[in-house]
């Protein structure tokens, strides 16, 4: 084994042993030259090193590992680092690997991309949901890890397991030593509106492509542009109009996204109309667009949620409607599509009514719902408790911002130049404000 590489092996021992993790970080930052001259022995380094006492040492191996593996996707070597990588996420030490966010969430990115370019996203995802629990401080904290999770969910077209995150709102963000890159928040947005999307959830869809669009930003990202075409589809399947965009939205986001998105714009209009056909004029005249796009999809559901705006319209006006009459007013093709488009909203509850096959006659229906049943009554309490919840978590984080520093200068009218010379430094750290959420440690 080559000098350096035993100084670098003494140094993690003697300062783990030492608990010294802080000043092994230092020094594993300027290993990285080191360790990618001796690739060849990184197998024995891990050998050599135990789990759970050095696992910020065999992180930084591992992360060169991954990186010099880059390209050889189906190489027996990268079979064993998956396993090495898989034995560490699950045994390491997570009150070590906390002293090194960034690594770990290097890590994982690594990861993920590696799982991509093999095409098996679905190994992936029971990892990482172990890696996010093993570097959260708390059950509400956004880590860059996240959005690796989301993508392998996406392209593995298994939901379930994102959702145990998507679910949860966000009320903090790991900081990862500086290192949490803005995309990482964009496309965990992003990629949870596309599931909530995916299984048909648009409202929590809609919130999810909103955050993401409403971000303070000096420029339009992709990732928001792209946001913003499926902000306006969901919100035309919701609402029948494209939602208005919060006020406190950039001002770049409002004057520039609105032109780069002007196919879904023409949409929208059309939608407007309540005309089936000249949304789908609209659908012919920009087909390559949405295709690119890979909205396709989700814009013939627009023009499917507008047939069923126009049969619920219908119940407004009329008690009973041949199948027929049914087809030529909303402009579907005849009365086969008019009934399998009431039967399928009669099963999911958009409409009420009854079709009798023999005469070809729809009858609609008032709700029959009274409101006095106990399912109901348990349903409102669980939004009662919902709301309580909301309300404590707001009240609690905003006395954690009315006790910061910036915020007791400002509310006292004095710059962040005016700070005490001699004050003692302080760090609060997320652990510290929130003592009373759930961490994760081994």
């Amino acid at each position: 084994m080559a000098s350096a590489l035993e100084v670098f092996v003494n140094n993690v021992q003697t300062l783990s042993t030492q608990g010294n993790y802080r000043e092994l970080c230092d020094i594993l930052g300027k290993s990285h030259d080191t360790l990618t001259k001796n690739a060849s022995l990184l197998d024995n380094v891990l050998e050599t090193l135990d789990l759970q006492q050095h696992s910020l040492g065999i992180l930084a191996v591992l992360c060169i590992k991954l990186n010099l593996s880059s390209g050889h996707p189906n190489s027996e070597a990268n079979k064993l680092l998956f396993t090495q990588v898989q034995e560490f996420i699950l045994g390491c030490n997570g009150e070590q690997v906390r002293f090194a966010p960034d690594s770990y969430a290097e890590l994982c990115h690594s990861l993920t991309q590696s799982l991509i370019e093999i095409n098996t996203p679905m190994r992936g995802i029971e990892l990482l949901q172990r890696a996010i629990r093993k570097i959260q401080l708390y059950d509400s904290q956004l880590t860059s890890i996240h959005a690796d999770l989301c993508q392998l969910c996406l392209l593995a077209k298994c939901f379930k397991p994102a959702l145990e995150f998507l679910n949860t709102d966000i009320t903090g963000v790991s900081q990862e030593g500086g290192q949490f890159e803005s995309k990482y928040f964009l496309l965990y947005y992003y990629y949870g509106g596309m599931i909530y999307t995916a299984l048909k959830n648009y409202d929590r869809a809609l919130y999810f492509f909103e955050v993401c669009v409403t971000v303070p930003a000096m420029a339009v990202s992709h990732i928001m542009l792209e946001a913003y075409k499926k902000f306006i589809l969901v919100s035309l399947i919701l609402h029948g109009k494209i939602v208005n965009i919060p006020k406190y939205a950039s001002q770049v986001l409002v004057r520039f996204i609105r032109p780069l998105s002007q196919p879904y714009c023409e949409l929208a209009t059309a939608y407007s109309t309540n005309n089936c056909e000249e949304v789908q004029g609209v659908i012919n005249k920009y087909r390559e667009v949405f295709v690119r796009d890979h909205n396709l999809g989700l814009v013939k559901q627009v023009l499917s949620y507008l047939y069923k705006k126009n049969i619920q319209r219908l119940t407004k006006t009329f008690l009973t409607l041949s199948l027929s009459d049914v087809a030529s007013r909303v402009q579907l093709p005849g009365p086969a599509d008019a009934e399998k488009y009431i039967l399928n909203m009669i099963e999911d509850g958009e409409i009420y009514a009854t079709i009798n096959q023999k005469d070809g006659m729809v009858v609609f229906h008032d709700d029959p719902e009274k409101y006095n049943s106990p399912r109901m009554l348990a349903k409102l309490e669980q939004e009662m408790a919902a709301c309580a919840e909301l309300d404590k978590r707001v009240l609690a984080m905003e006395e954690e911002v009315i006790v910061t520093p910036q915020y007791v200068r400002k509310a006292c009218g004095q710059n962040d130049s005016d700070d005490t010379a001699g004050a003692p430094a302080t760090n609060v750290t997320n652990a510290q404000v929130q003592p009373k959420l759930n961490t994760y440690s081994m």
